[in-house]
């Protein structure tokens, strides 16, 4: 009973292997060992997988492709015949694929002729822009503004408007230029001589602006008989310097001719 017991257990083993097995040897009689076949066919399945591994090579038309490493070629089978194909390093660059390099080189182009048309576009824009805002021909005629001399006084101040901006014109008296040339340049916070300021020292001309913040100051005022602000106190002498005040400079002075007793200014 134990002799037949192992026998079943060895045919159980070498059946499960896929295997023949081995012949038995003789042990003194003769009598048939019985293996029903029922238990064969049950511990029998490897037939059954080489068929499932060995089904899908023989199907018609089909393929199995093994992609090899990057540098490796790469087998394709197909219809029972293998074929090396190229390596796909031929088809990869910089580690993406030819097709996408392709794509990027074509999107840049795009992309670059896009930005081109915009900055032809925007130059359009500018220029035409830049012409319609640009001065008409009585506009610039109004550049240059001028006053006869004879028509001021002496002593007296003339407010005019020049590019949207007041100008004082003074004529002075001989006090007046006088008192301007006694000041003490040192003790000014812009210093600037009265010759400096004026062409001829009878005529002052000077921006009617204040150097603070903008304000426009009152003439023949001030504790200097000059100029006086009264936004936020700045007092300007009698050749429109800062003399007291907020203000950190001296009245501008404007580009202005005298020419055959007309004063032009611009």
């Amino acid at each position: 009973m134990s002799i037949s017991c192992n026998m079943k257990s060895t045919t159980h083993l070498v059946a499960r292997l896929g295997a023949k097995p081995a012949p038995r040897a003789s042990h003194g009689h003769s009598h048939a060992h019985a293996v029903s076949a029922p238990f064969l066919a049950r511990t029998s399945p490897v037939p059954t997988v080489r068929t499932a591994l060995v089904a899908p090579l023989s199907q018609p038309r089909g393929q199995i492709r093994h992609y090899a490493a990057n540098k490796l070629p790469m087998t394709v089978l197909a219809d029972g015949q293998s074929t090396t194909a190229p390596p796909p390093s031929k088809y990869l660059k910089d580690g993406g694929s030819y097709s996408d390099s392709r794509s990027r080189n074509v999107a840049y182009g795009l992309i670059g002729a896009f930005g081109f048309v915009q900055a032809v576009a925007a130059k359009n824009i500018a220029v035409n822009l830049v012409g319609t805002l640009a001065a008409s021909a009585d506009v610039l005629a109004l550049a240059k503004i001028e006053v006869n001399q004879a028509d001021i006084p002496e002593g007296k101040n003339v407010v005019l408007k020049w590019r949207g901006k007041p100008v004082f014109i003074r004529h002075r008296t001989a006090a007046d230029i006088a008192e301007a040339n006694s000041v003490d340049i040192a003790t000014l916070r812009h210093k600037e001589t009265d010759v400096e300021r004026v062409k001829e020292p009878e005529w002052l001309v000077m921006m009617g602006v204040c150097t603070h913040l903008g304000c426009v100051p009152i003439g023949d005022a001030g504790e200097y008989n000059g100029w006086f602000c009264p936004c936020h106190g700045s007092h300007y002498d009698i050749s429109g310097r800062i003399r007291k005040g907020p203000a950190p400079l001296n009245l501008e002075i404007p580009p202005y001719e005298l020419i055959d007793g007309r004063i032009v200014i611009g």
